[in-house]
């Protein structure tokens, strides 16, 4: 899934480790995602964020879409920043599911996300009729 992600990958983010339920990807923050703040646009982090989220969430089989989101951003990200995401599984229940992404500088949360999953039905997922 991710090698065909074509908008993460021009954004340059990494898939640094992924398995069930979990996912690590790498950013660095560039000139053209600094907003007119000096910081980076939320929309980037978010994006970076949902991009763990999706590896996460999809490492079971089926193919999973997100059926909503919410994030917090705890701290700013500037220009040259490397931020990394870490996608941990909450649960799974039938079809649907929670994952939080923490997403780090250093050892600094600077953005905490958690998504809610949907896999798709005929794609491997259990049908809880």
């Amino acid at each position: 899934m991710f090698a065909a992600d074509e908008a993460s990958r021009r954004l340059g983010i990494e898939l640094l480790e992924h398995g069930e339920g979990t996912a690590v990807t790498r950013m660095t923050v560039t000139a053209a995602m600094v907003n007119g703040h000096g910081i980076a646009h939320g929309g980037y982090l978010f994006l970076f964020a949902d991009t763990a989220f999706a590896c996460a969430c999809n490492g079971h089989g089926p193919v999973t879409v997100a059926a909503g989101a919410d994030v917090d951003f705890v701290a700013p990200a500037r220009e040259g920043d490397v931020l990394t995401a870490v996608a941990v599984e909450r649960t799974r229940f039938g079809r649907s599911g929670l994952n939080d992404v923490s997403v780090l500088r250093g050892d600094e949360v600077i953005v905490e996300f958690r998504g809610r999953s949907r896999a798709l039905r005929g794609t491997g997922a259990a049908d809880p009729r």
